[in-house]
């Protein structure tokens, strides 16, 4: 009898956005013969990914992200380095740091900040990393905003990407790594695929399966803007609409700050380009002659804790989900754990939900896995 498994994959992953390429490509890197399948094009447009500002700043976030969040961005952050000098294109990443800076008006924001921050990050991270400035200690970090701020904070172990040089270096990656890919490829259920394992990553198209997920729309503006050379990200505090400013190559930058709950994927409303454009002047008025080259917006899907997770049904499938708005800065150990996870599926380690819990616990991060139900074994 023919064996079933003869010319399977090992793996296939369904979503082909910031982590499942990731996923796809380390385990395709370990050894496994990986298909992935994706509803969108190879460049990623489709994607919450092809969206973001790819900023990797895990001390910043901790104003409104957990302990979690924070230590995996951290993790991530060390990772990010030795995994582009994988890949096969060169991609724009930026180690410089952040500065957070506030209008006199916004003053009493400051140190609300600051204490979110030592609430929720590890002190590990202050350690250097958080230098408070002042007078011309801010023109000095930062030239081009010269004298228009007082005070500020300089974050200087943080960095950045371009997500779209990301994706598209990916998309090589999995290529050199042959990997099968079915670009512009819609899967609807599992039983589509002939894999031995599958791993869903199809973030809010994965809702169906997981009607726990949810939407929270980001919006960001893309303006072409010779000669104001910021150095590194600049966030601006402010109590309604805290503004980040990311430096991209050749004179782009990406302008954010709107999070609005609900899947709403229409284009940008008119208040939020007026807020996004108005602040970014009132950083810096030489945005008011910028070009605008896009106003994007999408959904970052979420789920109820806002945590990543990683889930084994108890027999051939995995989902990773909820990245949340921070996707580029905690995606590498994400995958990672994922990947891990699938090859002690793979290799026989798991096979029951016992197995599984022995596993989880020997794990770096054992708060994003979780198995659902105990069903036929791999």
């Amino acid at each position: 009898m023919e064996n079933p498994l003869k010319n399977m994959p090992d793996v296939a992953v369904v979503g082909g956005g910031l982590c499942g390429r990731l996923v796809a490509w380390m385990l395709a890197g370990a050894g496994h013969s990986v298909a992935l399948y994706e509803r969108g094009d190879a460049a990623g447009t489709q994607s919450a990914a092809w969206v973001a500002a790819a900023m990797l700043a895990p001390l910043a976030e901790a104003a409104s992200a957990e302990l979690l969040i924070t230590e995996l961005g951290a993790a991530s952050l060390e990772r990010w380095p030795a995994l582009l000098t994988e890949l096969p294109e060169p991609v724009f990443f930026q180690r410089n740091g952040t500065l957070v800076v506030w209008h006199a008006g916004d003053r009493a924001e400051a140190p609300l900040f600051e204490r979110r921050l030592r609430a929720n990050a590890p002190a590990a991270l202050f350690d250097n990393g958080f230098v408070k400035l002042s007078g011309a200690q801010v023109a000095a970090a930062e030239p081009a905003l010269g004298t228009r701020f007082p005070q500020g904070w300089l974050l200087p172990n943080e960095g950045q990407l371009d997500n779209r040089q990301v994706l598209k270096a990916l998309a090589g990656g999995l290529a050199e790594r042959r990997v099968e890919t079915h670009w512009n490829t819609a899967v609807a259920t599992d039983s589509e695929i002939r894999a031995r394992l599958v791993i869903d990553c199809r973030g809010l198209g994965a809702k169906p399966a997981w009607p726990e997920l949810r939407g929270i729309r980001g919006e960001v503006a893309r303006v072409h803007a010779p000669g104001i050379g910021l150095t590194r990200p600049v966030r601006l505090l402010h109590p309604r609409y805290p503004l980040y400013i990311a430096p991209k190559q050749d004179d782009h930058y990406v302008i954010g700050a709107t999070e609005v709950e609900g899947e709403d994927m229409s284009p940008m409303s008119v208040r939020s380009a007026l807020e996004l454009l108005s602040a970014a002047f009132a950083v810096h008025p030489g945005f008011g002659e910028a070009r605008i080259l896009e106003l994007n917006s999408q959904c970052r899907p979420t789920l109820p804790d806002h945590r990543p997770a990683i889930v084994w049904d108890g027999a051939r499938s995995l989902r990773v989900n909820g990245l949340y708005r921070h996707g580029f800065m905690i995606a590498p150990e994400v995958a990672d754990t994922a990947r891990a996870l699938a090859e002690a599926l793979l290799d026989g380690a798991i096979a029951t939900p016992d197995s599984f819990d022995d596993w989880r616990s020997h794990t770096r991060w054992p708060a994003l896995l979780r198995c659902e139900h105990a069903a036929t074994v791999l």
